[in-house]
Protein backbone atom coordinates (compact mmCIF):
# COMPACT_ATOMS: atom_id res chain seq x y z
CA UNK A 1 0.00 0.00 0.00
CA UNK A 2 2.78 2.41 0.88
CA UNK A 3 4.61 1.62 -2.35
CA UNK A 4 1.47 2.44 -4.35
CA UNK A 5 1.05 5.78 -2.62
CA UNK A 6 4.73 6.58 -3.16
CA UNK A 7 4.39 5.86 -6.87
CA UNK A 8 1.32 8.09 -7.13
CA UNK A 9 3.13 10.93 -5.35
CA UNK A 10 6.12 10.67 -7.68
CA UNK A 11 3.92 11.30 -10.74
CA UNK A 12 3.10 14.72 -9.31
CA UNK A 13 6.75 15.81 -9.46
CA UNK A 14 6.31 17.63 -12.76
CA UNK A 15 8.69 19.93 -14.60
CA UNK A 16 7.00 23.14 -13.38
CA UNK A 17 7.75 22.23 -9.77
CA UNK A 18 11.36 21.55 -10.70
CA UNK A 19 11.63 24.85 -12.61
CA UNK A 20 10.32 26.73 -9.59
CA UNK A 21 12.70 24.84 -7.29
CA UNK A 22 15.65 25.78 -9.55
CA UNK A 23 14.60 29.43 -9.66
CA UNK A 24 14.56 29.64 -5.87
CA UNK A 25 17.79 27.67 -5.50
CA UNK A 26 19.65 29.83 -8.03
CA UNK A 27 18.38 33.18 -6.72
CA UNK A 28 18.32 32.35 -3.01
CA UNK A 29 15.02 34.17 -2.63
CA UNK A 30 11.33 33.48 -3.20
CA UNK A 31 10.73 37.04 -4.42
CA UNK A 32 13.62 36.98 -6.91
CA UNK A 33 12.52 33.54 -8.11
CA UNK A 34 9.04 34.92 -8.73
CA UNK A 35 10.54 37.62 -10.98
CA UNK A 36 12.57 35.04 -12.89
CA UNK A 37 9.66 32.74 -13.74
CA UNK A 38 7.03 35.51 -14.02
CA UNK A 39 4.83 34.27 -11.18
CA UNK A 40 3.62 35.81 -7.96
CA UNK A 41 5.58 35.16 -4.78
CA UNK A 42 2.58 33.37 -3.29
CA UNK A 43 2.44 31.03 -6.30
CA UNK A 44 6.13 30.22 -5.87
CA UNK A 45 5.64 29.51 -2.17
CA UNK A 46 2.67 27.26 -2.95
CA UNK A 47 4.66 25.24 -5.49
CA UNK A 48 7.58 24.76 -3.10
CA UNK A 49 5.15 23.58 -0.41
CA UNK A 50 3.69 21.13 -2.92
CA UNK A 51 7.18 19.88 -3.80
CA UNK A 52 8.10 19.45 -0.13
CA UNK A 53 4.82 17.61 0.48
CA UNK A 54 5.64 15.16 -2.33
CA UNK A 55 9.16 14.61 -1.03
CA UNK A 56 8.10 14.47 2.59
CA UNK A 57 10.81 16.88 3.70
CA UNK A 58 11.93 20.47 3.31
CA UNK A 59 14.17 21.49 0.42
CA UNK A 60 14.91 25.02 1.70
CA UNK A 61 15.85 26.49 5.04
CA UNK A 62 14.83 30.10 5.70
CA UNK A 63 17.21 32.70 7.09
CA UNK A 64 17.28 36.50 7.37
CA UNK A 65 18.45 37.15 3.79
CA UNK A 66 16.45 34.49 1.96
CA UNK A 67 16.76 30.71 1.73
CA UNK A 68 19.47 28.05 1.43
CA UNK A 69 19.23 24.43 0.37
CA UNK A 70 18.70 21.71 2.95
CA UNK A 71 20.53 18.39 2.50
CA UNK A 72 17.43 17.12 0.65
CA UNK A 73 17.50 20.18 -1.60
CA UNK A 74 21.17 19.67 -2.37
CA UNK A 75 20.42 16.07 -3.36
CA UNK A 76 17.56 17.16 -5.63
CA UNK A 77 19.45 20.03 -7.28
CA UNK A 78 21.57 18.15 -9.88
CA UNK A 79 18.62 15.98 -10.91
CA UNK A 80 16.37 19.01 -11.31
CA UNK A 81 19.02 20.79 -13.39
CA UNK A 82 19.43 17.76 -15.65
CA UNK A 83 15.67 17.18 -16.13
CA UNK A 84 14.88 20.82 -16.93
CA UNK A 85 17.84 21.11 -19.30
CA UNK A 86 16.79 17.95 -21.17
CA UNK A 87 13.20 19.16 -21.49
CA UNK A 88 14.30 22.55 -22.83
CA UNK A 89 16.66 20.94 -25.31
CA UNK A 90 13.86 18.66 -26.54
CA UNK A 91 11.49 21.58 -26.97
CA UNK A 92 14.11 23.47 -28.95
CA UNK A 93 14.77 20.51 -31.23
CA UNK A 94 11.09 19.69 -31.83
CA UNK A 95 10.01 23.18 -32.81
CA UNK A 96 9.25 23.40 -36.53
CA UNK A 97 11.16 26.63 -36.97
CA UNK A 98 13.56 27.06 -34.05
CA UNK A 99 15.29 30.41 -33.77
CA UNK A 100 18.91 30.31 -34.86
CA UNK A 101 21.56 32.99 -34.82
CA UNK A 102 22.94 35.34 -32.20
CA UNK A 103 22.08 38.51 -30.32
CA UNK A 104 24.27 40.96 -28.40
CA UNK A 105 22.67 42.70 -25.43
CA UNK A 106 23.79 45.59 -23.27
CA UNK A 107 22.61 45.48 -19.65
CA UNK A 108 23.31 48.08 -16.93
CA UNK A 109 25.63 46.67 -14.30
CA UNK A 110 23.09 47.29 -11.53
CA UNK A 111 20.63 44.90 -13.25
CA UNK A 112 23.06 42.31 -14.61
CA UNK A 113 23.04 40.02 -11.57
CA UNK A 114 19.34 40.33 -10.85
CA UNK A 115 16.13 40.43 -12.81
CA UNK A 116 17.56 40.51 -16.32
CA UNK A 117 19.92 37.63 -15.61
CA UNK A 118 16.85 35.50 -15.06
CA UNK A 119 15.30 36.71 -18.32
CA UNK A 120 18.41 35.81 -20.28
CA UNK A 121 18.60 32.40 -18.64
CA UNK A 122 15.00 31.72 -19.58
CA UNK A 123 15.48 32.94 -23.16
CA UNK A 124 18.51 30.69 -23.52
CA UNK A 125 16.51 27.67 -22.36
CA UNK A 126 13.59 28.47 -24.70
CA UNK A 127 15.84 29.18 -27.70
CA UNK A 128 18.93 27.01 -27.22
CA UNK A 129 20.15 27.56 -30.79
CA UNK A 130 20.49 31.32 -30.31
CA UNK A 131 23.85 32.52 -29.01
CA UNK A 132 23.57 35.34 -26.46
CA UNK A 133 26.41 37.77 -25.87
CA UNK A 134 25.97 40.09 -22.90
CA UNK A 135 27.74 43.38 -22.23
CA UNK A 136 27.12 44.22 -18.56
CA UNK A 137 28.50 47.71 -18.17
CA UNK A 138 27.90 51.41 -17.67
CA UNK A 139 24.72 52.06 -19.68
CA UNK A 140 25.66 55.57 -20.87
CA UNK A 141 27.85 53.96 -23.53
CA UNK A 142 25.04 51.80 -24.94
CA UNK A 143 23.47 54.34 -27.38
CA UNK A 144 26.84 54.81 -29.07
CA UNK A 145 27.43 51.05 -29.10
CA UNK A 146 24.05 50.55 -30.79
CA UNK A 147 24.84 53.20 -33.40
CA UNK A 148 28.21 51.58 -34.11
CA UNK A 149 26.69 48.09 -34.48
CA UNK A 150 28.66 46.83 -31.46
CA UNK A 151 25.49 45.52 -29.74
CA UNK A 152 22.00 44.71 -31.05
CA UNK A 153 19.81 45.63 -28.10
CA UNK A 154 20.24 47.52 -24.85
CA UNK A 155 18.48 48.42 -21.62
CA UNK A 156 19.49 51.86 -20.41
CA UNK A 157 18.24 55.00 -18.67
CA UNK A 158 17.37 58.20 -20.51
CA UNK A 159 16.03 61.60 -19.54
CA UNK A 160 13.46 61.69 -22.37
CA UNK A 161 12.62 58.56 -24.40
CA UNK A 162 12.13 58.90 -28.15
CA UNK A 163 9.73 56.99 -30.40
CA UNK A 164 12.23 54.21 -31.13
CA UNK A 165 12.54 53.26 -27.46
CA UNK A 166 10.20 51.04 -25.48
CA UNK A 167 9.59 52.36 -21.97
CA UNK A 168 10.16 49.70 -19.30
CA UNK A 169 9.72 51.74 -16.10
CA UNK A 170 10.08 55.17 -14.56
CA UNK A 171 12.89 55.48 -12.04
CA UNK A 172 13.03 58.09 -9.30
CA UNK A 173 16.39 59.87 -9.16
CA UNK A 174 17.60 60.72 -5.65
CA UNK A 175 20.52 62.19 -3.73
CA UNK A 176 22.11 59.68 -1.36
CA UNK A 177 24.59 59.78 1.49
CA UNK A 178 25.88 57.20 3.95
CA UNK A 179 23.80 56.55 7.05
CA UNK A 180 27.00 56.30 9.05
CA UNK A 181 28.87 59.38 7.77
CA UNK A 182 28.22 63.06 7.13
CA UNK A 183 29.71 63.77 3.71
CA UNK A 184 26.53 65.74 2.87
CA UNK A 185 27.45 68.34 5.51
CA UNK A 186 30.87 69.10 4.06
CA UNK A 187 31.58 72.32 2.13
CA UNK A 188 32.17 72.23 -0.75
CA UNK A 189 29.95 69.19 -1.25
CA UNK A 190 32.03 66.10 -2.18
CA UNK A 191 30.56 64.24 -5.17
CA UNK A 192 30.85 60.75 -6.61
CA UNK A 193 29.94 60.82 -10.29
CA UNK A 194 30.05 58.56 -13.31
CA UNK A 195 33.28 59.30 -15.15
CA UNK A 196 31.91 59.54 -18.69
CA UNK A 197 29.95 62.46 -20.07
CA UNK A 198 26.26 61.57 -19.85
CA UNK A 199 22.97 63.34 -19.23
CA UNK A 200 22.85 62.13 -15.61
CA UNK A 201 26.22 63.64 -14.74
CA UNK A 202 25.42 66.86 -16.58
CA UNK A 203 22.01 67.21 -14.89
CA UNK A 204 23.55 66.67 -11.44
CA UNK A 205 26.15 69.40 -11.90
CA UNK A 206 23.60 71.76 -13.47
CA UNK A 207 21.20 71.27 -10.53
CA UNK A 208 23.92 72.09 -8.01
CA UNK A 209 25.03 75.17 -9.95
CA UNK A 210 21.44 76.41 -10.18
CA UNK A 211 20.94 75.91 -6.42
CA UNK A 212 24.20 77.72 -5.68
CA UNK A 213 25.73 74.73 -3.89
CA UNK A 214 29.53 74.67 -4.02
CA UNK A 215 30.81 71.22 -4.93
CA UNK A 216 33.86 69.23 -5.94
CA UNK A 217 34.21 65.85 -7.65
CA UNK A 218 36.21 63.53 -5.39
CA UNK A 219 35.39 60.15 -6.90
CA UNK A 220 34.59 58.89 -10.41
CA UNK A 221 33.54 55.46 -11.64
CA UNK A 222 31.91 53.83 -14.65
CA UNK A 223 29.78 51.55 -12.49
CA UNK A 224 26.93 51.90 -10.02
CA UNK A 225 28.87 49.49 -7.80
CA UNK A 226 31.80 51.91 -7.65
CA UNK A 227 29.63 54.95 -6.93
CA UNK A 228 27.73 53.02 -4.25
CA UNK A 229 30.97 51.97 -2.57
CA UNK A 230 32.14 55.58 -2.37
CA UNK A 231 28.84 56.65 -0.79
CA UNK A 232 28.82 53.77 1.70
CA UNK A 233 32.39 54.63 2.72
CA UNK A 234 31.37 58.21 3.50
CA UNK A 235 33.67 59.63 0.80
CA UNK A 236 30.95 61.49 -1.09
CA UNK A 237 27.28 61.95 -1.88
CA UNK A 238 25.88 60.81 -5.22
CA UNK A 239 22.84 60.74 -7.45
CA UNK A 240 21.40 57.26 -8.05
CA UNK A 241 18.21 55.64 -9.24
CA UNK A 242 15.94 54.45 -6.43
CA UNK A 243 16.41 50.84 -7.59
CA UNK A 244 20.11 51.11 -6.67
CA UNK A 245 19.56 52.09 -3.04
CA UNK A 246 20.93 49.97 -0.23
CA UNK A 247 20.34 49.78 3.50
CA UNK A 248 23.59 51.72 4.03
CA UNK A 249 22.18 54.82 2.29
CA UNK A 250 20.02 57.71 3.37
CA UNK A 251 18.06 59.73 0.81
CA UNK A 252 18.70 63.48 0.99
CA UNK A 253 15.62 65.69 0.59
CA UNK A 254 14.84 69.19 -0.76
CA UNK A 255 14.12 70.19 2.87
CA UNK A 256 17.83 69.61 3.54
CA UNK A 257 18.76 71.91 0.68
CA UNK A 258 19.26 69.36 -2.09
CA UNK A 259 17.63 70.28 -5.40
CA UNK A 260 14.76 68.23 -6.79
CA UNK A 261 15.87 65.97 -9.63
CA UNK A 262 13.91 64.83 -12.67
CA UNK A 263 12.99 61.16 -12.89
CA UNK A 264 14.67 58.96 -15.48
CA UNK A 265 13.13 56.31 -17.72
CA UNK A 266 14.51 52.82 -18.21
CA UNK A 267 14.08 51.90 -21.88
CA UNK A 268 14.69 49.01 -24.24
CA UNK A 269 16.28 50.01 -27.54
CA UNK A 270 17.33 47.99 -30.59
CA UNK A 271 19.60 48.90 -33.46
CA UNK A 272 18.36 49.10 -37.04
CA UNK A 273 18.78 45.93 -39.09
CA UNK A 274 18.59 43.43 -36.22
CA UNK A 275 17.09 39.99 -36.95
CA UNK A 276 13.35 40.53 -36.43
CA UNK A 277 12.40 37.13 -35.02
CA UNK A 278 15.22 37.00 -32.48
CA UNK A 279 14.69 40.65 -31.56
CA UNK A 280 10.98 40.14 -30.92
CA UNK A 281 11.61 37.04 -28.80
CA UNK A 282 14.20 38.77 -26.62
CA UNK A 283 12.15 41.98 -26.42
CA UNK A 284 9.12 40.00 -25.26
CA UNK A 285 11.15 38.26 -22.55
CA UNK A 286 12.60 41.54 -21.26
CA UNK A 287 9.29 43.42 -21.37
CA UNK A 288 7.53 40.63 -19.47
CA UNK A 289 10.00 41.00 -16.63
CA UNK A 290 8.93 44.61 -16.08
CA UNK A 291 5.14 44.10 -16.26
Amino acid sequence: MNNSNSSADTTKLDSELLRTFLAVAESGSFSLAADRIFRSQSAVSLQIKQLESILGQAVFRRHARGVVLTPAGETLLPTAQKVVALLQAAIGELRLNPLQGSIRIGIPDEYGAGLLAGVIARFSRDHPQVEIQVLCSFSAKFPEALANNEIDMAVHSVAKPDKQMHRLRREKTVWVTSKNHAAHLQQPLPLALFDRACWWREDTLAALDKAGIAHRIVFSSESVTGISAAVAAGVAVAVLGDKSLSEDFRVLTPQEGFPQLADSTLVLQSRAGIDKAISEAMSSAIKSAFN
